[in-house]
């Protein structure tokens, strides 16, 4: 009996290997809407739908994304100068060599967010919570200075979510 699955598992080797499948590969642009490239500068998206939604290479300085669901949402070398994200939740989004200068994050929630390469300078995370964020460490360094409150749909203390000091 051994015998006999020795020259099946050889058969189907050969198969495999004189045979391949096709490979599709899958885009996220193919379910979700993306935004490449180009200006939305002061562009009002509050209280939107954003689900999932990418932004790559867009300059979105001063936009207002104010309570807006961004949840799966992607900020890709993003620049979002002064940009109000008051009160979004970005629940699992990603944002990748963005920057958030001076950008109003307060009672935003970004629990499980990864947030690599980006920046944070005079941003406002007032109330803000960033449970189980991914964080450049200097960035998180920058945010505590100024880490206050607690979010109001979460409780959690900003500073707590940020392991501050």
């Amino acid at each position: 009996m051994t015998r006999f699955w020795q020259v099946l598992a050889s058969i189907v080797l050969v198969f495999v290997l004189l045979f391949p499948m096709k490979a599709n590969a899958a885009s996220s642009s193919g379910v979700t809407s993306t935004k490449v490239g180009g200006s939305f500068i002061g562009k009002d998206f509050s209280g939107q739908s954003l689900i999932a939604e990418e932004f790559t290479s867009v300059n979105l300085e001063k936009a207002n994304f104010n309570n807006a669901d961004l949840r799966g949402g992607v900020f890709n070398g993003a620049m979002l100068h002064d940009a109000n994200l008051h009160g979004v939740d970005f629940s699992e989004g990603i944002a990748y060599l963005s920057d958030f200068k001076g950008a109003n994050l307060s009672d935003a929630i970004f629990t499980d967010a990864m947030m690599l390469r980006s920046v944070f300078t005079d941003a406002d995370v007032t109330n803000a919570d960033f449970t189980n964020a991914i964080l450049d460490k200097p960035e998180i360094l920058k945010l505590c200075v100024n880490a206050t409150g607690a979010n109001s749909k979460t409780g959690v203390s900003t500073r707590q979510s940020l392991g501050c000091k």
